[in-house]
């Protein structure tokens, strides 16, 4: 198959497959909504704290605080309708923030709120990456995972410039009733999607929630492909997890420029995922999804090692824009290799525990990053970062491999496994 029939093969999947363009619409209703209502809330509590500390928490309320309840957020996916777990977690996530709309709360309140509505979002995650393999043939998911990774990251680089253009309009608060309608709208459009019932599973019969919970962590820690996946996706997360920190003062300390370049480095993983994620729409599906994921990791651990080693701003933006590449390449391959081998009853529990992962490895990252920026400079942060990135890399390429060629495979991985992927319960 040629080039351009693989790219028309991508969008005429969206528009012959009901059930994915519903997901896909959704989180790229709900992601611009999301993106420019963070930006709203930064400003407000910027501009009524006066502190900078009380963005901070704004941002780990949001970001890091869902990781703390990982595992039950998977589980929750495994064991309900996944249709119904999604459209309900639109559904609250629209009515906090239409509560926070009306009512901006004091800081302490608001945290609260911010943090709820957070967890809804976890728990949207590994439920809507569950449904892909119910909604797709095996052969065609990792061309599914990049269209709807490519709506998804275009809506959330576009969320700041909507905001920007809505709030002289409307406010904080009209910005914010805006995000609402988003996640009303995204339920609305999910009610399309047939129901999706949980994978008949035996551990789950007599099992709590937590049980469940504790078994999806159990699964992790005693599959060897599984958990190198996750720890190699978290290691490389957990080194250049300070890089957003770490470009501001590469331009403004280092190579002497000003705002304008700040947003101009921070822009460009931005544009170098969309195209990562385009590309894909076109070639995941002559794609290695082994060789994308490691790929990936290698891609954009160097891109941080390069970019220390930047002479002028206009390097430094070409190294991070090739390095959006590896980041596209890193959740496709993952996405699908998970997938791909993880069985379906446990599926929402790995996805879960990956997300949960990756933000205690990020806010890992910006602490320990910060500390040794604060010791050496942004190069040298840059550099170690990077080349911590790579190093967790070669350890993935030699280990992953074989690891999966021992797994059991529920479905065939890249020529692993010989025989077409069996039908599932939920395919």
């Amino acid at each position: 198959m040629s080039a351009g029939e693989a790219s028309m093969g991508a969008w005429r999947m969206l528009r012959t497959n009901g059930p994915l363009r519903a997901l896909f619409t959704a989180r790229t209703v709900s992601y611009a909504g999301d993106s420019l209502s963070m930006v709203a809330l930064m400003l407000h509590v910027a501009n009524s704290t006066g502190q900078a500390i009380a963005v901070a928490l704004l941002l780990l309320a949001g970001d890091f605080v869902p990781s703390l309840i990982a595992p039950l957020t998977g589980a929750i996916a495994d064991r309900f309708d996944l249709k119904r777990v999604m459209i309900a977690c639109d559904v609250a996530q629209g009515a906090l923030v239409l509560l926070i709309a009306l009512s901006l709360p004091p800081l302490p309140l608001l945290l609260v709120l911010v943090a709820v509505r957070a967890i809804a979002g976890q728990i949207f995650m590994p439920a809507s990456r569950s449904a892909v393999p119910a909604m797709v043939p095996g052969a065609h998911l990792e061309t599914a995972n990049s269209v709807i990774g490519f709506g998804a990251n275009t809506a959330e680089a576009a969320g700041p410039l909507i905001a920007a253009a809505l709030l002289p309009f409307l406010g904080v608060q009209g910005v914010l009733v805006v995000d609402a309608a988003s996640f009303f709208v995204s339920a609305l459009v999910l009610t399309a999607v047939r129901a999706m019932p949980p994978v008949p599973d035996p551990d789950r019969d007599d099992a709590t929630l937590l049980e469940q919970a504790r078994s999806g962590l159990g699964y992790i820690l005693r599959t060897r492909a599984i958990r190198i996946i996750t720890l190699g996706f978290c290691a490389v997360v957990a080194f250049n997890g300070v890089d957003d920190v770490a470009l501001v003062l590469l331009a403004k300390d280092t190579l002497h420029s000003g705002d304008s370049s700040v947003g101009l480095l921070l822009g460009a993983v931005g544009i170098g995922l969309l195209a990562g994620y385009a590309l894909l729409t076109r070639y995941a599906s002559k794609a290695s999804m082994v060789t994308l994921l490691v790929g990936g990791f290698l891609v954009s651990s160097a891109g941080n090692f390069l970019t220390g080693f930047a002479w002028a701003v206009t390097a430094a933006f070409t190294v991070q824009a090739i390095r959006g590449l590896g980041i596209a390449g890193m959740d496709v391959g993952s996405s699908t290799l998970l997938q791909r081998t993880v069985p379906p009853a446990m599926l929402g529990r790995v996805f879960g525990n990956l997300y949960g992962t990756i933000g205690f490895a990020a806010a890992i990252s910006y602490v320990g990053g910060g500390l040794l920026l604060d010791a050496t400079s942004a190069p040298t942060t840059l550099i170690v970062a990077g080349g911590g990135g790579v190093l967790c890399t070669l350890v993935v390429a030699i280990f992953l491999p074989r690891a999966l060629k021992a797994h059991p495979l529920p479905q065939a991985v890249d020529g692993l496994a010989a025989s077409p992927p069996a039908p599932t319960d939920r395919q």
